[in-house]
């Protein structure tokens, strides 16, 4: 039977997921690891591929590993290796969680693996899955490799309850925990000046999304939103982020009349700079699991509309109390929440409704799970 270890108490910890990359696991995983090491414990981040946007955030102290497959399933055996190298008290793993299970099983060690689960399976299955029988594949590898994890984090409540309905088992095992996402340096980031013409004083409001250009995201929904925006009021958009669908966004903005108000300007790894300076930020997401980019857009102090997709908005935004909620793919709701909002009837987020989302009480519970702690 495994002891557990005090929280206290300095142990080796590691991390596991695809890339170092601009994603919102990505980022809460740097930021966790970089957390712990500033604690003084040791700690490895082990990564799939060389994809390295979140490099230079990474804390010093943290170990980097790389094991040089992008294929998921291979990754199993080389994180088996570096396990019994490394041979860490705790192993969390986010986005490839598959492979941690078995790697644990192949290294034969008594390393306790906890899974992230940051989005909702039963709908990324859909989304992600090219056909009904990769969909069956990936559940059915779902529901035999989590419950053999000694923990299951779902980053919402949302994404819990989903968990449950295709595992009722797991629920032992299961615990929500939000992401860590307010840092010491989250504000100072949020100051830095902006060079974007469309962001200095005397200029029409911005109107700003931030996430990789995918379908996912639904921005030609808030395009059309936008362009209804503007028959309204005058206003500008930003969407930073960078994906497959940037030459359908910059088609549908053509054809919508509005390109010249439409800026899509890439990935920034620090969009808190904007977020401080945007009229409202926009959500207009299909399916989330927790949003990172409306928690920060909240402590930027930014009005937020936002698609009530499943899950985490609703969580995030106290049921629409702190930001208006519309539903999926209603271009005409978004549209009017976008023009209140940028008339100030919008409500924003108390600094104590926040509170939940800084690292130091996210990285304690973390902690507590991965060491097998009770409150």
């Amino acid at each position: 039977m495994r002891r557990g270890i005090m929280v206290g108490m300095s142990c080796r910890i590691a991390f596991f997921t695809s890339s170092l990359g601009g994603g919102g696991a990505e980022r809460v995983v740097v930021t966790l690891a970089s957390h712990y090491a500033a604690q003084g414990h040791a700690v490895d981040l082990i990564v799939s591929r060389r994809e390295d946007t979140y490099l230079k955030e990474v804390h010093p102290e943290v170990r980097i590993h790389y094991l040089d497959t992008p294929r998921r399933m291979l990754a199993a055996p080389r994180l088996a290796k570096a396990l019994r190298e490394i041979r860490p008290a705790a192993l969390l793993a986010t986005v490839n969680t598959f492979a941690a299970v078995l790697a644990q099983r192949l290294a034969r060690i008594p390393t306790r693996v906890i899974l992230r689960e940051a989005t909702t399976p039963s709908i990324a299955f859909q989304v992600k899955e090219t056909s009904a029988f990769k969909r069956a594949i990936s559940e059915t590898a779902m529901r035999w490799l989590y419950p053999r994890a000694d923990a299951v984090v779902a980053v919402s409540k949302g994404v819990a309850q989903d968990l449950l309905n295709l595992m009722p088992q797991l629920k032992p095992k299961l615990t929500v925990i939000y992401n860590p996402v307010i840092d010491a340096a989250f504000y100072a980031k949020a100051d830095a000046p902006v060079e974007h013409p469309w962001f200095q004083p005397n200029q029409p409001p911005v109107v700003l999304a931030a996430g990789r250009l995918v379908a996912l995201k639904g921005y030609d929904t808030l395009l059309r939103a936008f362009a209804r925006v503007r028959q309204q009021t005058p206003a500008r958009l930003v969407i930073l982020g960078e994906g497959a669908e940037r030459p359908n966004l910059e088609r549908l903005a053509a054809e919508l009349g509005v390109a010249a108000d439409v800026d899509l300007p890439g990935f920034d790894p620090n969009p808190f700079r904007y977020m401080r300076r945007a009229g409202v930020f926009v959500l207009s997401s299909r399916c989330e699991g927790l949003p990172n980019v409306l928690i920060q857009a909240l402590a930027c102090g930014c009005p937020v509309v936002s698609t009530d997709c499943p899950s985490g908005p609703s969580e995030i935004l106290d049921g629409g109390r702190y930001g208006a909620l519309v539903p999926v793919d209603d271009v005409a709701a978004m549209a009017q929440a976008i023009v209140r909002a940028l008339s100030g009837q919008v409500a924003l987020a108390p600094a104590a409704w926040l509170e939940q989302f800084r690292v130091e009480a996210v990285a304690e519970q973390y902690l507590r799970v991965m060491l097998a702690q009770t409150p």
